[in-house]
């Protein structure tokens, strides 16, 4: 997942650029679940990994809203959701 998350980066459109972070979070969140559930002389959960992610994952859905409604907003204005052209306009 990391590897197609990095992928949907590298693009130049908005959408697939916040997409691919989602998926990267998604993936940072997955691997964090399993180093939490990976317990060999316990034998059970740790409830602290799982609470981290659970936070994780309420702020990566934040941060997707207001990238989504940012994203929403340029492409209203410029009509264009590429990176490099709104980039260009900085100047």
């Amino acid at each position: 997942m990391l590897t197609i998350g990095l992928f949907c980066v590298t693009r130049r459109n908005m959408i697939r650029i916040l997409l691919g972070i989602e998926i990267i979070l998604n993936a940072g969140n997955m691997m964090f679940v399993y180093f939490a559930s990976v317990n060999p002389g316990l034998g059970f959960v740790d409830p602290i990994g799982q609470s981290i992610v659970f936070m994780s994952i309420v702020t990566g859905g934040a941060v997707a809203s207001v990238g989504l409604a940012l994203i929403v907003n340029a492409y209203k204005q410029f009509k264009t959701t590429d990176a490099g052209e709104l980039r260009r306009l900085k100047w």
